[in-house]
């Protein structure tokens, strides 16, 4: 009954989350599984909104420290989230979940432009927020769009990783690896561990803005 203590939250799902099992793109019935976990939340009358990477089919920075500019891949990567997006969305919808996305790049077809009292509108009405697209700004990664937790007025940034916390180390690969039951901001960007990008727990910082990293295979 965790997210019970939270009103409202932003939850942030990489790309590689969606991809379940698979070693790229999209896995359908995991979707279904995030989607269900989804709900759990909501059932429990906490507002979700999400913010989604693209790194399950494309990786701006990868691909441009293998050549290609660094603003196209990065649109590249924005248009690779807003595909994500649009699966989730579906997925929500077979569990009977009303949803809205909106993206930082205008496509109108297929989603709302970012508006904040729309957004906020949305999350009052008991929907689900999808954010796509990051920021809109090539060199930001998607992780950079923890500031919409702040601009929503969420009460806290749910992080959804493959661990159950955060590791001195990375526990799949060093058993040795020390679980933290708490951090502060700054113990993060001075021990550089590996949460969110340092831009995002800057903002976090800022905006004294709670970050719950937990393990998204878990209940």
């Amino acid at each position: 009954m965790f997210f019970s203590n939270f009103r409202r939250i932003l939850l942030k799902l990489s790309g590689e989350a969606i991809k379940g099992s698979r070693e790229y793109g999209i896995d359908p019935k995991y979707l279904v599984y995030i989607a269900e976990e989804i709900k759990s939340a909501i059932d429990l009358g906490v507002q979700v909104a999400i913010v989604i990477g693209g790194g399950n089919i494309f990786r701006g920075l990868a691909a441009s420290e293998n050549g290609m500019d660094r603003v196209a891949a990065d649109y590249t990567g924005m248009l690779a989230t807003v595909m994500n997006s649009l699966a989730l969305k579906d997925a929500l919808s077979k569990v009977g979940i009303d949803s809205r996305i909106q993206t930082a790049i205008e496509m109108k077809e297929i989603a709302e432009p970012f508006i904040l009292d729309r957004a906020r509108s949305h999350l009052i009405k008991e929907r689900v927020l999808i954010f796509a697209a990051g920021t809109g700004n090539p060199y930001f990664t998607t992780d950079t769009a923890a500031l919409r937790a702040t601009e929503i007025d969420a009460d806290a940034l749910f992080k959804a990783t493959k661990v159950d916390g955060v590791y001195s180390d990375d526990p799949m690969v060093n058993a040795s690896a020390i679980k933290y039951s708490e951090l502060s901001y700054m113990d993060v960007l001075r021990q550089e561990l590996h949460v969110m990008d340092s831009t995002a727990i800057s903002l976090s910082k800022d905006n004294d803005m709670p970050i719950v990293v937990f393990d998204m295979n878990e209940s």
